[in-house]
């Protein structure tokens, strides 16, 4: 457990933030291309809004509770959230369920990018300060690294094909319709899916996140061909 000092409490006020933010749009992702697509239930529920108060009413400990927690357990903040959703309109129209499910990592992977531009500009204008003998940044680096850094880690761990997270939906877009329902009785038959799902998406997790994030980092925040 890391040394609480008024540094790490600041940081970590940012990096919830930044947490909670992102959960948020993720989360009104899924429930915005829901209504879109005819499945007003999330909609109905509040959720299709960066107000993060549904969010949380809906997902208290993994909004509120378990971030912080962890922040101070682990020095990063994790948690969850979940949108509501027809499971009958998912199975009359799984491919756009998967677009629904596909459209929180996207939300992610947007705001991930929109980091890493301002970040780019930020070195090149001054207002963006990185030590990298020491890793110490300025005020503007802790905040736009910690938008970056989270919505990486959320994008690509949502991704993984493994219940119950929103990848193991998405690979439906993949699907013909039948093949889709079929996959939804598997995949919705049983909840001890979901308990081993998420061993099974942790453990895999652990092995590709850090490449992945090495390779990413250095292109979006680093590389320059000059």
């Amino acid at each position: 457990m890391p040394n609480i000092t008024p540094e790490l409490i600041a940081v970590g006020f940012i990096w919830y933030v930044a947490f909670l933010f992102s959960t948020t749009c993720h989360e009104a992702s899924h429930a915005l291309v829901a209504k879109m697509g005819g499945d007003e239930t999330a909609a109905l529920g509040g959720q299709v809004s960066l107000n993060p108060v549904p969010h949380i009413r809906r997902s208290p400990w993994g909004m509120v509770v378990i971030p912080i927690i962890t922040f101070f357990v682990w020095g990063y903040p994790i948690g969850w959230a979940s949108a509501p959703y027809d499971p009958l309109w998912e199975r009359r129209h799984p491919r756009r369920a998967a677009w629904m499910a596909l459209a929180g990592p996207a939300a992610n992977f947007l705001l991930m990018l929109l980091a890493a531009i301002l970040i780019r500009i930020g070195f090149s204008s001054g207002f963006v300060r990185l030590d990298l003998y020491t890793g110490k940044g300025n005020f503007s680096w802790t905040i736009l690294y910690a938008f970056f850094a989270l919505n990486l880690l959320l994008g690509v761990f949502n991704l993984i094909p493994s219940p119950p997270l929103d990848g193991s939906t998405g690979v439906m877009i993949f699907m013909g319709e039948e093949r889709a329902q079929h996959y939804l009785d598997w995949l919705r038959g049983n909840a001890n899916y979901a308990m081993v799902g998420l061993v099974v998406a942790f453990f895999v997790f652990r092995y590709i996140y850090d490449p992945i994030a090495r390779v990413v980092t250095h292109y979006l925040l680093f590389y320059s061909s000059l």
